[in-house]
């Protein structure tokens, strides 16, 4: 299944906490106000 996905690899929680929390904390994401972050390692 591993060799399926792009970046090589299955998620993590901390992946998925990085890629959503860290951004929307972070100043480019004062503008969001609604979105659908897919992490999805690049499919």
């Amino acid at each position: 299944m591993e060799g399926a996905i792009p970046v090589g690899a299955l998620a993590e929680r901390r992946n998925i906490a990085e890629a959503t929390a860290l951004f929307l904390v972070s100043e480019e994401a004062s503008y969001v106000t609604g979105a659908t972050l897919y992490v999805n390692g690049g499919f």
